[in-house]
C-alpha cells in the first residue's frame, strides 16, 4: 500500500466534511473516487496531496506516518491537476517551466516531451490564458507531467470539455498509470470516465466511504443499496 488513512476526521469550523474509518491506495493503481458535490471527494485529495493536514486521524504514506506537516521530499513526489486550472500569466511553456525551476531543475528535454504529450508543442509560446477551456487543462496537466510524479491526483480533469479533449485527456492519464507507474487517483463526476480509467472505484456521501470495490463489482454488483442506486443514476443524497 502506498496511502493507508486511519480514523480520517476533516472539519471546516464546526463543520464535519470527511470522516473515513480506513482508506488505502494501492501503489500504481487507479483509483476512482466518485459522488455528488458536496461529498468530500476534493477535500480527500488535498489531504492525499498534504495541502491540508487532517483534523483528527493518521497518514501513512509509504511507510511513513506523516504528522502533522509531510517533509519537502515526500510532497515532491505527489502532483494535483485541479478542475480549474490555476495557471501563470505567462507563455505556456513558461507554464510548464515554473513546476521544475522551484526546484532547482532545467531540463528542456522534459518541457518539450510533455508539451508535445499534451499536443500543444505549437503553442509553447502563446499567452496561457489565452487558451480554450481544454487546452489550458492540457497546460496544466503538462506542468504536472514533466515533473514525472509518483502520484497523479486528478480533480474532475476533464469537466465540461468537449470529447477531442476528453479523449486525449484520458489517454495521458491511461498512459502514465499504465506505462509510467505513477498511481492515480482520479475525482470525477463522470462514471463512464470511472469504468474507462480506474481499476477500483469508491462512493463518498457526506463525507464517508459508503463502499469501494472493483471497478468491475462495483458497477456490476454493488454491495451497498446507496452504491446501487447512485450508479442507476438514482437520487442518495
Amino acid at each position: 500500500m502506498l496511502y493507508q488513512l486511519k480514523n480520517i476526521e476533516h472539519r471546516y469550523g464546526a463543520r464535519l466534511v470527511l470522516k473515513l474509518e480506513t482508506l488505502s491506495v494501492k501503489r500504481g493503481e487507479a483509483l476512482a473516487l466518485v459522488g455528488p458535490s458536496g461529498a468530500g471527494k476534493s477535500t480527500l485529495l488535498r489531504l492525499l496531496n498534504f495541502l491540508e493536514a487532517p483534523t483528527a486521524g493518521e497518514i501513512v504514506f509509504d511507510g511513513e506516518t506523516i504528522t502533522p506537516e509531510a517533509p519537502l521530499s515526500v510532497v515532491r513526489r505527489i502532483t494535483t491537476v485541479f478542475q480549474r486550472p490555476i495557471l501563470l500569466n505567462r507563455s505556456v511553456r513558461a507554464n510548464v517551466v515554473y513546476g521544475l525551476e522551484l526546484r532547482g531543475l532545467r531540463d528542456e528535454a522534459r518541457v518539450a516531451a510533455a508539451l508535445q504529450q499534451v499536443g500543444l508543442q505549437e503553442f509553447a509560446n502563446a499567452p496561457a490564458h489565452k487558451l480554450s477551456g481544454g487546452e489550458q487543462q492540457r497546460a496544466a496537466l503538462a506542468r504536472a507531467l514533466a515533473l514525472k510524479p509518483e502520484v497523479l491526483l486528478l480533480d474532475e480533469p476533464t469537466a465540461n470539455l468537449d470529447p477531442y479533449n476528453v479523449n486525449l485527456i484520458e489517454q495521458i492519464v491511461r498512459e502514465q498509470n499504465q506505462t509510467q507507474g505513477a498511481t492515480v487517483v482520479l475525482v470525477t463526476h463522470n462514471l463512464f470516465q470511472a469504468k474507462r480509467l480506474a481499476s477500483r472505484t469508491g462512493l463518498l456521501l457526506n463525507g464517508e466511504l459508503i463502499e469501494l470495490a472493483s471497478t468491475e463489482d462495483f458497477f456490476n454488483a454493488p454491495q451497498d443499496p446507496r452504491t446501487a442506486a447512485f450508479v442507476q443514476g438514482k437520487m442518495v443524497w
